[in-house]
């Protein structure tokens, strides 16, 4: 059973929802507690020799790290500045505990470095980017240093990681479900409290073209509340194009307008995948959802394939690593991947001088 079926079961009984409301005063305690020793130097917390941008998140689920952890790199590189990226691997299947690197080896399994490393590496090829996969970000940004000389270090969901010191932490949020519920885990979705907001040095609201105005203007004020002083930018993720992958081809997002399509997905937020294939004229006629970083077996694939009844097949770009060894024998005719970026809509002048070392204040 997963956390988030657990969780549904739990707060249809009074009895659940006080245990929820318990475990959650228990994980805000440990937090309070592990953020005041950092704070207090108690713990400690190592500064490295080059810059570090920490992209991540105050709540679970999906904000849109790997995209904006790209768009970052892509900036930088257009800056002319060497840039190394820090990730943690979740959900890596082998060599959990060794520096993994992803630069110009062809043959790298996601299974070695988790998902979205890979799927990074896969974007970000041909601009001799290393992406460093290890739960240990210090070891890992040590190797970047010694090996690479980057001028800036880009963690990758960290904001949480204080061992390693950065010189600004940018914080995604979700337009869509900005807050988690406002309850810590396990009740809601936040990670910490909305006042540790006050740490970063940039928020970024994501998914601003999902929302009314009105939704948006509420989310600012919010942030400036719990954020007094923090600057605010806003971002888009919006469809690049569709990849054939029986073919290895490239096609505009036209070629899926008008179609009878079905859809599966094991991201954080399937509603926005969903909702792109919809807007790029997309007639989704089944979709299917499984957990966030799911690794899907010939008999899900096989169970598409029945059900399909001949329609297009799309997925997303981080789900494809984690498709079966054998999928394109179970999986017949069209299977497409949504290539899915970052857009700055709002303060894009503000993104990349942060990113390059300016003040964002």
């Amino acid at each position: 059973m997963s956390p988030a079926t657990l969780r549904a079961r739990l707060l249809r009984r009074p009895s659940g929802r006080l245990l929820l409301a318990a475990l959650s005063g228990l994980y805000g305690l440990a937090v309070f507690c592990r953020n005041l020793l950092f704070r207090l130097q108690v713990l400690p917390s190592r500064k490295l020799g080059a810059r570090i941008v920490c992209i991540g998140n105050i709540t679970a689920g999906g904000t849109g790290k790997t995209s904006a952890v790209l768009a970052a790199a892509q900036a930088l590189t257009r800056r002319q500045m060497k840039t190394a990226i820090l990730s943690r691997g979740y959900k890596r299947l082998r060599g959990s505990r060794e520096v993994q690197v992803l630069l110009s080896s062809h043959n790298v399994s996601w299974r070695d470095t988790g998902d979205e490393p890979w799927m990074m590496h896969q974007a970000l090829k041909g601009l001799q980017i290393p992406i460093l996969v290890s739960p240990d970000r210090c070891r890992a940004a040590e190797a970047a240093i010694f090996y690479y000389s980057p001028e800036v270090i880009l963690l990758d969901d960290g904001f949480q990681h204080r061992r390693l010191q950065r010189d600004l932490d940018i914080v995604l949020i979700n337009a869509l479900d900005p807050f988690g519920g406002g309850r810590l885990l396990p009740y809601g979705d936040l990670r910490e409290p909305l006042s540790s907001l006050r740490r970063a040095g940039l928020l970024v609201i994501t998914h601003t073209d999902e929302v009314p105005a009105k939704r948006l203007d509420d989310v600012r004020g919010a942030l400036a509340r719990h954020a007094p002083g923090v600057p605010i930018i806003e971002a888009a993720h919006r469809p690049d194009f569709v990849l054939d992958i029986r073919e290895e081809h490239r096609r505009r997002l036209a070629h899926l307008k008008g179609k009878q399509v079905c859809c599966f997905s094991g991201i954080g937020s399937p509603d926005s995948f969903e909702g792109m294939l919809r807007n790029a004229g997309a007639h989704l006629a089944q979709c299917w959802r499984y957990p966030d970083h799911h690794p899907y077996t010939l008999e899900e694939m096989r169970s598409i394939e029945n059900l399909r009844q001949g329609m297009a097949v799309v997925t997303t770009f981080k789900d494809f690593p984690r498709l079966p060894e054998g999928w394109q024998a179970a999986l017949s005719g069209e299977v497409f991947l949504l290539s899915i970026k970052m857009e700055i809509v709002k303060g894009s002048e503000l993104w990349e001088e942060a990113l390059c070392g300016r003040k964002a204040r």
